[in-house]
């Protein structure tokens, strides 16, 4: 058997991980931007926090509409809880590339949507028919609509294969369900959730802070809070005292994600993620990341387990922690290991002079940085280069695989 070229056995490896780096760095936003005829679909997608959901997903298609159409839907007043199930309506579950649009098995398809996920549709009024009409054209409509597909494909935007297909078509998908008006989060007093729940001291820390308002801020637009129990407050509390004002703050934010976070999409979705404090050059991120069933929450200096849900209800989610987390930004020192001591002078070198002036140095009070609740060897290998929650391993995956399937060949 004549064995391939290093030549084409190269060629495979780069393709391959091209591939699957292509898929970890999907993001709607960035591929709707180069589309300016799609600027208000993608503005509600990030409003409603939809686009972080459908770039944590695999194997999705989004069918946008160009802003015409978008003026159609806005000019029914809908509160933004409401275009946000219209929007989810309009997010396939699974991959559909304009090639097998055309090709579908038995000329029809039912097709899943992210607002049948959220549990908000009843029967099958959160699934979308997709029909291959006469003279090559496919139409989409609700399944439980009668009458001709009310919108029909358009063209291809953009394609990763098998990972996300972004489709234009014709019009808004018309849905009652998903226009049923859609109350916001009641106006729940947040520290009280918490004081009840194992939380009072963390609870009770906030409200004296200002980062008590910016959670409040996020409730409407999707909040996850992650608070520390009692034990784990009250062990910190020495050194949180001893934080600046900037400095308390930016922990207490550390705490808030300003996108819904359900305990399932923890889960299945491991990787990076902001915070209320992140700024720009101060990331304060950390890495979510299974252990076993248990779900952790992983900076360089701590991890910490979710011990309990106090409340998962979009768009808001608590869940109590065992330990409190400590940013890097605020206890960078506890990442530099202590320099060696300085060899002792040998004992004939020295001078009674120099024996005399030997004395013990008082102890340095402890600085918050350099006090952290956890020593270094919880450190995370995660990449900080992305703030958004990433997939984990995806570019080590694609080495290993590449490099076996290159031996395959050979063999």
């Amino acid at each position: 058997m004549q064995l391939p070229s290093l030549a084409t056995v190269a060629a495979v490896v780069v393709s391959l991980t091209i591939l699957f780096c292509a898929t970890e760095a999907q993001n709607i936003t960035r591929i709707l931007a180069k589309h300016p005829q799609f600027s208000t679909f993608n503005h509600y997608l990030t409003t409603t926090h939809l686009a972080a959901e459908i770039n944590r997903r695999q194997t999705i298609t989004v069918c946008v509409v160009d802003n015409a159409g978008m003026s159609d839907l806005l000019s029914k007043h809908l509160s933004i809880y409401t275009i946000k199930n219209v929007l989810s309506f309009h997010v396939l579950l699974d991959y559909f590339g304009a090639k097998k649009l055309h090709q579908i098995t038995n000329g029809t398809a039912l097709a899943a949507t992210m607002f049948q996920a959220t549990g908000s549709a009843s029967g099958s009024s959160g699934f979308v028919n997709i029909t291959n009409l006469k003279g090559g054209k496919v139409g989409f409509s609700p399944a439980d609509y009668d009458g001709a597909p009310p919108a029909k494909f358009v063209k291809s935007i953009d394609e990763i294969a098998y990972n996300i297909s972004v489709i234009q078509i014709s019009t808004i998908l018309p849905s009652s369900e998903a226009e049923a008006p859609t109350p916001g989060p009641s106006q729940m007093n947040l520290t009280a959730l918490m004081s009840v729940h194992g939380c009072k001291i963390f609870a009770e820390t906030l409200l004296a802070n200002p980062a008590e308002k910016t959670f409040e801020d996020n409730v409407d637009g999707g909040l996850t809070i992650f608070c520390p129990d009692d034990d784990a407050m009250k062990n910190f509390l020495p050194k949180f005292k001893n934080l600046t004002a900037d400095g308390k703050q930016s922990l207490l934010e550390y705490h808030g994600v300003p996108i819904y976070q359900s305990i399932s999409s923890l889960k299945s979705n491991n990787g990076d993620m902001n915070t209320l404090a992140t700024d720009g050059a101060n990331k304060y991120n950390f890495v979510v990341q299974n252990d076993g069933e248990d779900v952790t929450l992983k900076t360089k200096i701590v991890t910490a387990k979710i011990t309990e849900t106090l409340i998962d209800e979009q768009p808001l989610a608590i869940f109590s922690l065992d330990k409190v987390l400590l940013p890097k930004e605020l206890f960078k020192a506890a990442l530099t290991p202590a320099p060696a001591p300085a060899p002792a002078p040998e004992a004939d070198a020295e001078s009674p002079k120099h024996s005399k002036d030997k004395h013990k140095s008082p102890p340095a009070p402890d600085s918050p940085a350099d006090s952290p609740a956890d020593g270094p060897g919880d450190e995370s290998t995660a990449d900080e280069d992305n703030g958004a929650v990433r997939y984990n391993g995806g570019a080590s995956l694609a080495v290993v695989f590449s490099i076996w399937f290159a031996f395959k060949l050979l063999i």
